[in-house]
């Protein structure tokens, strides 16, 4: 543990509060810390991840399970939790309960589980510490033409190195900071990865400074209320789309029809929650199935996009492709901008409230 580096993060969250934030930690270690102190080494038994986690983890955590913000209910009751807590002026620390944590209703690493939180609290900032100064186009060490990213407007454009891995005591990578940056900035929240070495740039950043990281910007259009809590919800399967459904379902914002899918992906119920994927393989939303996958197989099967021979005589199955509603507009929530709305401005930050 880098105790130098902890006391200037402490250093630079008391001049955040200094100056009005709000600040919640989210901490990436409480395995870690534990496994040095049971000398249990870097295996990853889930029976000894939780032993670790447990004597790790310090006192006055806010301990968090994907099944706490998957509960509508529970959503709520963390959400008023955390705020009762920031009123009080207390500094929430945050990790997911790796102690009772099962695989299947994990975060799985800390870049998700502070987009869950910046969008559970309407966080106006989100700052991932990392061990780069920011963004680059391909990886530094590898390549010496690579450039720095300093702003990102629109996610899904971007093209960067994501090869960069989590360390042998942490999770994640780029990878799955820009998966968090998809959930923040759709939760009207502004993204920013910085070096975790230099702490104090977090206030210079919030003050204004530029270049000292990489800022992703919030969507034009956040999501509040019950669509902010969708993000949260665990994602059961895929839903393919064939490029007019991306249309009527990201630009002209309807409901997606069964008709525009053209491959199903996982096992799930109707009401779970699934993610759209553009015929490149791009997540464009997540939202609320009105079907379940084996009736949207059942309905694809004209064409057989779920493995099967197909039927192109099935007439009746044809006009239910039509007409069946596989997803409602206001249980879907988009991930990528309207190709209707400018990003040319810089989009105001901070949301209101739910």
């Amino acid at each position: 543990m880098n105790l130098s580096n902890l006391a200037r993060l402490c250093e630079a969250i008391r001049d955040l509060k200094a100056e009005g934030h709000h600040v919640i930690l989210i901490t990436s270690g409480a395995v870690g810390v534990g496994r040095q102190h049971l000398a249990l080494g870097t295996g990853s038994e889930p029976i000894k991840k939780r032993a670790a986690a447990a004597v790790g983890q310090t006192c006055a955590q806010v301990l968090l399970t994907l099944d706490n913000l998957a509960n509508r209910s529970q959503y709520l009751n963390a959400r008023n939790t955390f705020t009762e807590l920031l009123a009080y002026g207390v500094i929430p620390v945050v990790n997911e309960n790796d102690t009772v944590a099962v695989q299947e209703l994990r975060f799985g690493d800390n870049d998700t589980l502070s987009a869950q939180v910046a969008a559970l609290v309407q966080a106006d900032w989100l700052f991932l510490l990392t061990d780069v100064d920011c963004l680059y186009t391909a990886n530094p060490k590898d390549n010496p033409t690579a450039t720095p990213i300093y702003e990102v407007e629109d996610i899904t454009n971007l093209t960067a190195d994501t090869s960069t891995r989590g360390t042998q005591w942490g999770t994640g990578g780029m990878a799955t900071k820009l998966t968090a940056g998809r959930i923040a900035t759709a939760a009207g929240c502004t993204m920013v990865i910085c070096n975790s070495t230099a702490p104090e740039n977090i206030v210079r950043i919030a003050r204004g400074e530029p270049k000292l990281g990489t800022k992703f910007f919030p969507l034009p259009h956040s999501l509040k209320g019950r669509k902010r809590w969708i993000l949260s919800v665990p994602v059961r399967g895929q839903l393919w789309l064939n490029a007019g459904a991306v249309h009527a379902v990201r630009d002209k914002r309807k409901s997606l029809f069964a008709a525009g899918i053209t491959k199903v992906s996982g096992d799930f119920q109707a009401q779970d929650c699934v993610s759209l994927l553009d015929p490149s393989g791009v997540e464009i939303a997540v939202g609320l199935a009105s079907a379940s996958s084996d009736m949207l197989c059942s309905l694809l099967a004209a064409t057989g996009p779920c493995g099967g021979a197909g039927d192109s005589n099935d007439e009746d199955l044809a006009e239910d492709l039509d007409s069946e509603i596989a997803m409602r507009r206001g249980n879907l929530v988009l991930l990528a901008p309207s190709g209707e709305v400018s990003l040319a401005t810089t989009p105001a930050e901070g949301s209101t409230a739910e």
